[in-house]
């Protein structure tokens, strides 16, 4: 059982930069693959990053501006967004599976309760 909680959402002008935390429980923490999706009103719910051991992928609208990272001593994923867009608003989660392919397709078995980002123009 894994358990996420996210942080770190909040207002933020256009330009600027926020950076989330997703704190996970579990012992094989570093043996998960870990995402980040978000959800803006009245879209579905999309892919933004995941990464596990040394691939990473992006999606293609946050490639160069969002840098997902993680720390699996303190069992933390971060997403480091910069140059945010009011297109980027969105409830942000985090999610983890032990499979690569269900955290990319956004069928991981865990997920977070999800952080607000709002990005003013």
């Amino acid at each position: 059982q894994v358990q996420l909680v996210e942080s770190g959402g909040g207002l933020v002008q256009a330009g600027g930069s926020l950076r989330l935390s997703c704190a996970a429980s579990g012992r094989t923490f570093s043996s998960y693959a870990m995402g980040w999706f978000r959800r803006a009103p009245g879209k579905e719910r999309e892919f933004v990053a995941a990464k596990v051991w040394s691939t990473t992928l992006y999606a293609d609208s946050v490639k160069g501006r969002f840098t997902i990272s993680r720390d699996n001593a303190s069992n933390m994923v971060y997403l480091q967004m910069n140059s945010l867009k009011p297109g980027d608003t969105a409830v942000y989660y985090c999610a983890a599976d032990q499979s690569w392919s269900s955290v990319r397709n956004g069928y991981a078995d865990y997920w977070g309760q999800g952080t607000q980002v709002t990005v003013s123009s």
